[in-house]
């Protein structure tokens, strides 16, 4: 229970952060992607310097996470699929104005059309699930 409610906290500030910075609104996103207005590198800048420091100094502060966890600082090794995927998301990205978590943080301010992109989304995951799914089959059989 402890972890469901601090995934919605979580959650709940991302999208509101989100919404609040106007990264929700595909309309500003394209504007930032055509390079007319750089706002949201200003946001996207707070970002990584919160993060930053979250991560590094949370581990110097606690000795286990909020959750009860260690704190984990594995690197993993990039996939072959890595790159590609990389390159469709940002395509995808650049041609609707969208990423998956303000897509669903724009939900949060009545914008319904997004719905469309949104299944997009969960089919191409989807696809990409089933795609993986062959790989590791045709990994699995000898020969």
């Amino acid at each position: 229970m402890k972890r469901l409610i601090a995934i919605l906290l979580g959650g709940g500030l991302f999208g509101y952060g989100l919404a609040w910075s106007g990264m929700a609104q595909p309309e500003v996103v394209l504007s930032f992607l055509q390079l007319r207005d750089l706002g949201l590198l200003l946001v996207m800048a707070a970002a990584l310097v919160i993060t930053t420091i979250g991560f590094r100094l949370a581990p110097r502060l606690r000795q286990k996470t909020l959750l009860g966890l260690p704190f984990s600082h594995e690197v993993k090794p990039m996939l072959a699929g890595t790159v590609p995927g990389a390159v469709i998301f940002g395509v995808g990205w650049g041609l609707s104005g969208m990423c998956p978590g303000a897509a669903v943080a724009s939900l949060g301010i009545g914008n319904a059309p997004i719905l469309i992109g949104l299944a997009g989304m969960f089919l191409g995951a989807y696809l990409q699930g089933l795609l993986a799914e062959g790989r590791l089959k045709r990994q699995e059989k000898p020969g």
